[in-house]
């Protein structure tokens, strides 16, 4: 499976940006996709992660009520919604993917920056 997240970039506190990851390789709706994200000189980080069939999501406290993460099996897609950004967001956002809900992702993407200005 290869993830290839994008949507990163350069924003205002405040304001909103929405992260993909594309996968391709394997069958995504069979996947358990999360979101990471890792900021400088801190480990990684757990975000958000939703079930293959959508109908179950989790959300780190961190982002709870700002981020939101959504699928679109027929695109082989994972999104991250990100609102009320702060400059304590600005981190490296890497998407994954897993067989088991819960457990260690087994994929990784190469991540996408994400900085956030005050």
């Amino acid at each position: 499976v290869q993830l290839q997240a994008s949507g990163g970039g350069l924003v205002q506190a405040g304001g909103s940006l929405r992260l993909s990851c594309a996968a391709s390789g394997g069958t995504f709706s069979s996947l358990n996709m999360g979101w990471f994200r890792q900021a400088p000189g801190k480990e990684r980080d757990f975000i958000a992660r939703i079930m293959a069939n959508g109908y179950a999501t989790t959300t780190a406290d961190s982002v709870k009520g700002r981020f939101t993460i959504s699928r679109d099996n027929a695109k082989n897609t994972v999104y991250l919604q990100m609102n009320s950004l702060k400059p304590e967001d600005t981190a490296v956002y890497y998407c994954a993917a897993g067989s088991r809900w819960g457990a260690t992702m087994n994929y990784w993407g190469q991540g996408t920056l994400v900085t956030v200005s005050s």
